[in-house]
């Protein structure tokens, strides 16, 4: 079961700062990379697709959220440092490893998850091969990791003195190289399309949470999106159904862009939102105005539309139908349904409402750990009262009880 250590453990991407050795004019932190990471690794998992490649997104989803468990692990030791260990003890490398796994033991409930990232975790340190049907998948999340690295020291760069960042660029270049094959890397490396539409999306890390007060930590739209699509998967890992291999894919990315349109139009807060009824409908039909005029333009065509389908209604449970004429319609269905007859790839289902209540929990936390580090306001207060009173003791959305989980994580 999902509980309130676990949760809190991953929360702790939002303060493992990096680059933490460089001059960085603002705030580069752990889940922010593993954001970028992510959607790097959409762009470039869809060109393989494209080219008639399986990527296990499964495999991938999965590895991104135990990439970061270690990180926040192994918040001070710096990546390099972990290499050589590896090279030159790879048994005190093997006994880390176990370390980290430890870490983990009392706090990850879900017997399976466990016993994934315990492969995981020996396998990328080399105790077992990586299987042959996994080796592209881990390409490509590799590649994501290289490339999501080389645009924070990009993004950096112009306010270090060269000497600080010579070697590291050099490293990391030398790195870039091995995955050059991968046709999405070429043309975000070459500053091609597709790296237009990270640039926009980039835009989310600058974009502050909850700004019109003080709190802490502080989080990036672009984090709270991983976090929230982190929360989604662990929910619906809850509720036990076996999901078909789309609906998992498409529950994870539908709240890893769930705020796409703020890359445009700015996080505008909840309480401007609600101002009067009919602003958030207002709101919602000039974002994705906005989003098709000035974000869909820099899509590729062979994802665009899915990407479409992530954000537009993006908490409600819904299918695409196909219809006579070729054409698919989206459908609105009860979570009954979504785990019957629409269970299946060829329906498209998506678990929008599970994406609602990871979006509320994470908001939840972030203004509850801020109060209870001391540092709060009216409006951190009334956030935390406002989300707990949304949800009646005993109500289950989609499978969860989600009132449960709140009242557990605010909890001295």
């Amino acid at each position: 079961m999902l509980n309130k250590k676990f949760i809190l453990k991953l929360f702790e991407g939002f303060s493992i700062q990096r680059w933490n050795d460089l001059v960085r004019p603002f705030e580069l932190v752990e889940m922010d990379k593993a954001a970028e990471r992510m959607i790097v690794a959409y762009i470039i998992g869809k060109y393989e697709e494209k080219a008639g490649n399986k990527i296990d997104w499964e495999w991938i989803i999965n590895a991104s959220l135990f990439e970061l468990l270690k990180k926040i692990a192994l918040c001070d030791i710096k990546s390099p440092v972990q290499q050589m260990i590896r090279r030159q003890f790879p048994q005190e490398y093997l006994k880390l490893n176990e370390w980290v796994l430890k870490q983990y033991k009392d706090i990850i409930e879900d017997e399976a998850l466990y016993s994934d990232f315990t492969l995981y975790i020996a396998r990328t340190a080399g105790n077992f091969p990586m299987p042959k049907e996994l080796e592209l998948s881990a390409r490509v999340l590799r590649a994501a990791h290289k490339f999501a690295s080389m645009r924070e020291l990009q993004m950096i760069e112009c306010v270090n003195e060269e000497e600080r960042i010579v070697k590291i660029k050099k490293d990391l270049n030398q790195e870039i190289q091995k995955y050059l094959d991968l046709r999405g890397m070429q043309l975000l490396v070459t500053r091609q399309r597709p790296f237009d539409f990270i640039m926009m999306i980039e835009q989310l890390r600058f974009q502050t949470r909850w700004n019109q007060t003080p709190r802490v930590p502080k989080t990036s739209v672009l984090g709270h999106c991983y976090f929230v699509a982190a929360l989604t998967v662990l929910l619906m890992r809850d509720t036990k159904v076996k999901m078909c291999p789309k609906r998992l894919f498409n529950d994870f990315f539908s709240a890893l862009f769930h705020d796409l349109p703020e890359a445009v139009t700015r996080d505008i807060i909840s309480p401007v939102k609600q101002a009067t009824d009919a602003l958030p409908d207002i709101v919602k039909k000039i974002e994705d105005e906005i989003v098709n005029r000035e974000l869909v333009p820099l899509m590729d065509d062979f994802y665009a539309d899915e990407i479409i389908y992530f954000t537009n209604d993006e908490f409600s449970n819904r299918i695409q139908q196909k219809q006579k004429n070729g054409n698919t319609k989206v459908q609105k269905v009860e979570w009954e349904d979504l785990n019957g007859k629409y269970n299946s790839d060829e329906f498209n289902p998506v678990d929008g409402k599970t994406v609602r209540l990871a979006d509320h929990l994470s908001a939840l936390i972030e203004a509850d750990r801020s109060i209870k580090y001391g540092i709060t306001s009216a409006h951190l207060r009334g956030g935390r009262k406002h989300t707990l009173n949304g949800y009646a003791k005993g109500l289950v959305i989609n499978g969860i009880e989600i009132r449960k989980i709140f009242d557990d994580v605010v909890s001295d």
